[in-house]
């Protein structure tokens, strides 16, 4: 059984400060996913995560204090690929790959469009680029969890209030269409497998106590490969963890 949690932390030094490894500790995954880490290896000490029997593997954006995804495991992994081989991508710390023998992990950070103009359309190319990176990488790896901060919202039971966001980058007909696609190629949505009631969310705006009034958004997903659906134990959201605008989510295979 492996249990593989990812998390958007918004930051992991202001993380690591709200109580980030007591949670880590109780929660206790095989994998743990980070997005946003905000952070340069350097900047962090490690030999917490040590103590608690993880191998850490990080790739930064050459920005400081911008994106960046990490690796905590367990299980030491065959393969660790920094990157999905697109620069501009992989300057922005935005994909780390860590194969497995029985699966291909893959802890992503996918672009936000919220500003508009230019960063949407790289988001729109970035879901072009992922889509044929996992549509090639399928080829050799027929086992495959794609798991991170996708930035999009597939369907209106993932977002509150629907019929209020239409316009809004995240829930755009080509954004959740993109998924939809993406799914598919012959991907789960663990989540939805287990659980197909409303109100579930794992992002929350920091502005008008939407977290309190669980105005949310389902934006962070593990999504598999319909060869391991027979592996599937559980998928859940924890939006007990209160140590960032997100909160983690897991998923369970055996």
């Amino acid at each position: 059984m492996y249990k593989i949690s990812s998390y958007n932390v918004n930051g992991i030094r202001a993380a690591l400060r709200k109580g980030l490894m007591q949670w880590l500790g109780e929660s206790k995954p095989d994998i743990f996913c980070i997005q946003e880490t905000k952070a340069q290896p350097e900047q962090l000490d490690y030999s917490k995560f040590h103590d608690l029997g993880y191998s850490c593997y990080i790739h930064s954006a050459v920005k400081k204090g911008y994106s960046g995804v990490a690796v905590l495991t367990k299980e030491q992994p065959k393969n660790v690929v920094y990157g999905m081989g697109i620069e501009k991508y992989d300057n922005e710390g935005r994909v780390i790959r860590a194969d497995y023998e029985d699966f291909t992990l893959i802890n992503a950070y996918f672009p936000s469009g919220t500003t508009g103009g230019v960063r949407q359309e790289v988001k729109m190319q970035f879901l072009d680029d992922m889509y044929s990176y996992i549509q090639e990488l399928s080829k050799t790896q027929p086992n495959i969890i794609l798991s991170g901060d996708f930035n999009i919202c597939h369907k209106p039971i993932d977002i509150n209030h629907p019929e209020r966001h239409h316009k809004t980058s995240g829930f755009l007909p080509e954004e959740r269409e993109w998924m939809t696609q993406f799914l598919n190629l012959g991907f789960i949505d663990s989540f939805r497998y287990f659980d197909s009631s409303p109100g579930k969310y794992t992002w929350w705006s920091y502005r008008a106590r939407a977290r309190e009034k669980n105005l949310g958004w389902r934006i962070d997903y593990h999504i598999v490969s319909n060869t391991m659906e027979n592996t599937l134990e559980n998928a859940a959201i924890h939006d007990d963890a209160y140590h960032s605008d997100h909160c983690p989510i897991s998923v369970e295979i055996g």
